[in-house]
């Protein structure tokens, strides 16, 4: 660093999480907008950005990636907190295109599951298909992204941390039984199945612990074995 030169404390951190000061950025930007327009206007921008079996239908796929614009059944200041803090921590710890590629993940394809399976139901006749329903938020993409994080984490964490979030998504969903719950708990499922793909292990600080008093790791090279440590085959010393 140059002399004098300072770098404001929070520069670091925006550099290292750039999506996901962008993402909190919008969010935030797109909340306080909304509370500028009436009751009848947000639900009309509802209604427009939702991602539902009659907007697919009809081409309207952009509703796919508009849906997760807003933040809906929670305080959005509560929403978005949580996003800057499980996307930045996955951001953080497993670099940007992992952490929104899980994000992504989880929030398309939990949306395209729930969204089929309301499709499924309207061509069986089955009743309660929702195929106008409001489908918007943060929440598929934010818990399969929790539940990948709580899915590479040490075991204790891994156990009580994936219980108690299944858990309570299982509640919510047999006390609510709405479209979203279902699609939590589809999400929770995602993450954890991207939890066990090599492309995000690779990246996983810790994800093999290493262990006291083994040996380093031995390389085979032709039929020669070499130990894997700094002072093999040392120089000559002075």
């Amino acid at each position: 660093m140059i002399a004098g030169e300072r770098t404001a404390p929070w520069a670091s951190p925006v550099r290292r999480l750039p999506a996901t000061t962008g993402y909190v950025a919008l969010l935030l930007a797109i909340a306080a907008w909304q509370a500028t327009l009436s009751t009848g206007q947000q639900a009309r921008f509802i209604r427009h950005i939702s991602s539902n079996v009659h907007h697919l239908e009809v081409g309207k796929w952009w509703t796919l990636f508009t849906s997760a614009l807003v933040v809906d059944g929670v305080p959005a200041l509560a929403g978005i907190a949580a996003v800057a803090a499980v996307l930045g921590l996955a951001e953080w710890r497993w670099g940007t295109a992992r952490g929104v590629g899980v994000f992504l993940f989880g929030h398309l394809v939990a949306t395209l599951l729930t969204e089929g399976a309301m499709w499924l139901m309207r061509l069986a006749h089955v009743p309660g298909a929702l195929t106008r329903a409001r489908d918007v938020g943060i929440s598929y993409g934010l818990v399969a992204t929790l539940a990948c994080l709580l899915a590479l984490a040490g075991e204790r964490i891994r156990r009580a941390g994936l219980t108690v979030l299944t858990a309570a998504l299982t509640v919510a969903w047999v006390v609510d039984h709405e479209l979203a719950d279902a699609g939590h708990l589809v999400a929770l499922g995602l993450g954890v199945l991207g939890a066990r793909s090599r492309w995000l292990r690779a990246a996983a600080p810790g994800a093999v612990p290493p262990r006291s008093g083994v040996a380093p790791p031995v390389h085979r090279r032709g039929h020669e074995f070499q130990c894997a440590t700094r002072d093999s085959n040392p120089g000559p010393t002075d």
